[in-house]
């Protein structure tokens, strides 16, 4: 996958494409709306570009203080912008 155009008409499939990264597979989770199988993908990983997606699931999710913890972890702050500008900056930086 190259860009968010072929990213965003991927969601249309049932499955994730095998190559993506975890990073990116719980994106694409999220962006079927399966918060929970999204979480599933990075809750056990400890490095910064899966804290990064973390911390937007639990942003999303609401809990703002577990997302500001994962934030921290992600060495990131806590964006002002809207959740859907935060999914497609990170789908963005992780292609």
């Amino acid at each position: 996958m190259k860009n968010i155009i072929e990213f965003r008409a991927s969601l249309s499939s049932s499955h994730p494409d095998a190559n993506l990264s975890v990073q990116l597979k719980a994106l694409w989770y999220d962006g079927k709306g399966d918060w929970h199988k999204a979480h599933q993908q990075v809750d056990h990983l400890n490095d910064r570009a899966s804290a990064q997606v973390h911390a937007y699931l639990h942003r999303k999710e609401g809990d703002l203080w577990n997302a500001g913890y994962w934030y921290n972890r992600a060495e990131e702050q806590m964006p002002s912008f809207t959740l859907e500008e935060e999914w497609e900056k990170l789908v963005l930086k992780f292609l």
